[in-house]
């Protein structure tokens, strides 16, 4: 079996899910890999594993280029992601206009699910947002942190909490079922984060990996990367 080895943040799970199909279609290689935090899965390509392609944030990947990791003309952005809050699914929005709103929504919220602060771009956000709002002490007991936001956007949809918050990645809360967008942070805590694609100097299958970065950031592809959550790139 053809495949392309993928290594990527989960913000583009959904946007690489959605356009595998028709990469398929088109060069006869599956997709496989692993999505999860930025910084875990640029750790994992420094120690070796395999990957023919790597979606991270553009910061990561020029830096990867930088060791000799990534072939540089092989950037190319696939558009810009959106740190937001979620609910479950059924439950009220959470109405957040500016930042005394969103410290009033969290100071709310019994249980606050986010994806690893250390490790993934919008958890490292959180952690900043809530020393910034001055309650990251008065909400520690309730943080749920997973290791990506994927898994905290999953873990939220089912969770029995009585009044459950999320914050990740636009993309991530979009492509889960069970909870639902509630809306981008406001101004002075916002995050938008550039998502980029690149070919590892080691790659084995290269040229399938360019053909799905053209796929991925193509002007055809405006709609679907909208729909999956990305705002910007090309088209």
């Amino acid at each position: 079996m053809n495949t392309l080895n993928i290594l990527s943040g989960g913000a583009a799970q959904g946007l690489v899910a959605s356009l595998t199909p028709a990469f398929k279609a088109q060069t006869g290689f599956d997709v496989a890999g692993e999505f999860g935090a930025v910084g875990a899965m640029a750790d994992k390509l420094r120690k070796g594993t395999p990957a023919d392609i790597i979606i991270l944030t553009a910061a990561l990947v020029a830096k990867l280029v930088e060791e000799k990791l990534v072939i540089a003309t092989s950037m190319s952005d696939v558009g810009l992601v959106e740190t937001a809050l979620a609910v479950r699914a059924g439950d009220p929005p959470a109405a957040v206009k500016d930042a005394a709103g969103l410290r009033e929504a969290l100071l709310a919220s019994d249980a606050i699910f986010v994806p690893d602060t250390k490790t993934s771009t919008a958890g490292i956000h959180v952690a900043k947002v809530l020393d910034q709002l001055g309650i990251a002490e008065r909400v520690a007991t309730r943080l749920r942190i997973f290791p990506n936001g994927a898994t905290a956007m999953r873990e939220l949809g089912a969770s029995e909490a009585r009044r459950p918050i999320g914050c990740t990645q636009s993309t991530e809360i979009i492509s889960t079922k069970g909870v639902t967008l509630s809306g981008s942070l406001p101004q002075g805590c916002e995050l938008a984060t550039m998502y980029t694609a690149g070919i590892p100097i080691a790659a084995a299958h290269p040229q399938q990996a360019q053909d799905l970065i053209d796929l991925l950031t193509g002007a055809g592809q405006h709609e679907q990367r909208k729909r999956a959550g990305f705002i910007g790139g090309r088209g």
